[in-house]
């Protein structure tokens, strides 16, 4: 009698801590229209790099976002414990997933660089489109001469 008693009582500790925990997150909203706007920033300082640049919008517990521009083909990427959630807002480009990255070189923990990726599927991307890219899986974005593509992300932990 004591056993089931002791689990409720543990559940609705439970219940009440998740609770307390999401009432301390803030929601966040940003439109296509205020992303793009934000993002001009972006668009300039990949003109004085290599083509791209981004930044962290906010951070979250098992996630964050991001905002991001390109106007080249970025190379092969792999992230072992995040997985990747595109947002197309404006231009387009290519995205090649699966595969192989190729000269990989460690970029941190659990993330891996490379020149790109060999084999794998490609996807052309436009404004609207989302793209899910699970943790471990390589990928490349591509951008033809004269397209750009700017795009919110979503970084989701995902631990094999």
């Amino acid at each position: 009698m004591y056993k089931p008693f002791s689990t409720i009582i543990s559940a609705a500790f439970l219940m009440l801590s998740i609770g307390a925990y999401s009432q301390a997150m803030k929601s966040d909203h940003w439109s296509p229209n205020e992303l793009l706007e934000r993002a001009k920033h972006l668009k300039q300082q990949a003109a004085q790099g290599d083509g791209s640049a981004s930044e962290t919008l906010e951070k979250y517990p098992h996630h964050y976002t991001m905002l991001a521009f390109r106007s080249h083909d970025g190379g092969g990427e792999l992230h072992q414990n995040f997985a990747d959630l595109f947002y197309i807002l404006d231009g387009r480009a290519s995205v090649i997933t699966g595969g192989e990255v190729l000269a990989p070189v460690s970029a941190g923990p659990g993330e891996t660089r490379g020149s790109s990726v060999k084999g794998g599927e490609r996807q052309e991307l436009k404004a609207g489109d989302v793209v899910h890219i699970p943790a471990g899986t390589p990928h490349q974005m591509m951008v033809a001469a004269g397209d750009t593509i700017t795009y919110f992300v979503v970084k989701i932990e995902e631990k094999h």
